[in-house]
């Protein structure tokens, strides 16, 4: 078991080589995480990398093969009955009844968290209010567009007003506009004192967040402040601009020390290896003893984009085999 000391008192999660396996498949791998309260804790991956497997863990919904985990001082998954009444969870895909109304959804999982009458009226009245839902009250759920549909499954989420919030890819069906006024909303549950543990795949969401785990492949590839994952990032950032950026990229692309190259409007943004001596000469060099003419070639501060890229890469003994 973890055991809780006052070092660890000021994290709502702290997991020690969590571990998942289905059959032959590996899906989280030996993955160490130190959550602090009242934060928002991002976690960043392509699909299929386990950000859904460890946070159905870390609920108390799917027990680890391997690890050790601590969500609010309970250890999981033996005390995940006591774990449940202190957590909402919002899941990617909306989970509510589509054939009931708005009052009706409200009303259903306040008679799962078994709240009182009152109780339960004063939180749906101000849940609604909170999050524009009021107006929608009789409407059916299957009619609501995604952005109502997302207010209301973070109202339900809220309910039993939970310590801890787990929301998996909360925004992934709704337009910009409404996924900036639901962060909006997430920095004013913090501000109440609310731990919130996200997980998504947008690059500007992954930023607006107080600290971040990068996943890739089942496994803990980075973590931190996202200022400080930009600063420490393990590569060098070039940003090119070429007369043929096309044929420029190819050229290279065929360099070992080139880690990945993107083109972004009519400039290269290039990631070359961190030990490579002065990667904006060599880009340059490369560029023009392929034939190709060099506008711009300078040093770049690394984007969240840049630190995604280079911590999911896979290695170079991985690349040359």
């Amino acid at each position: 078991m973890v055991r809780t000391d006052a070092r660890h008192a000021d994290l709502a999660i702290r997991t020690r080589g969590l571990t998942r396996d289905f059959g032959a498949l590996r899906a989280v791998d030996h993955v160490d995480l130190a959550v602090p309260r009242s934060r928002i804790y991002g976690f960043l991956g392509p699909n299929g990398s386990g950000k859904s497997t460890t946070i159905r863990m870390l609920c108390g919904l799917l027990t680890p093969t391997e690890g050790e985990a601590t969500v609010l001082g309970h250890a999981i998954p033996a005390e995940a009955e006591a774990l449940r009444r202190k957590v909402g969870y919002m899941t990617q895909k909306f989970s509510l009844y589509e054939d009931l109304t708005v009052r009706e959804n409200l009303d259903f999982m306040a008679e799962v968290y078994a709240l009182p009458r009152a109780t339960k009226r004063e939180r749906v009245d101000a849940l609604c209010e909170r999050y524009e839902l009021t107006r929608l009250l009789d409407q059916r759920a299957g009619t609501m567009s995604g952005g109502q549909k997302q207010r209301l499954a973070l109202g339900a989420a809220l309910l039993h007003e939970p310590e801890l919030l787990f929301l998996d890819e909360p925004t992934s069906a709704v337009d910009p506009e409404n996924r900036r006024a639901f962060w909006e909303s997430l920095f004013d549950l913090v501000e109440a004192g609310t731990t919130i543990l996200v997980s998504t795949h947008y690059m500007d969401e992954a930023g607006r967040c107080h600290e971040l785990a990068i996943l890739d492949q089942g496994r803990l590839a980075a973590a931190g402040s996202p200022e400080a994952l930009s600063r420490d990032i393990d590569a060098q950032v070039v940003v090119l601009r070429t007369d043929r950026p096309r044929r420029a990229g190819k050229a290279l692309h065929a360099e070992p020390w080139v880690l990945s190259v993107a083109q972004i409007g009519n400039e290269l943004r290039v990631l070359a290896a961190s030990e490579h001596d002065d990667a904006a000469v060599a880009v340059a060099d490369t560029v023009r003893r392929a034939g190709f003419g060099v506008e711009r070639c300078d040093p770049a501060p690394a984007s969240l984009e840049d630190v995604f890229v280079a911590a999911t890469l896979p290695t170079r003994q991985e690349r040359v085999a």
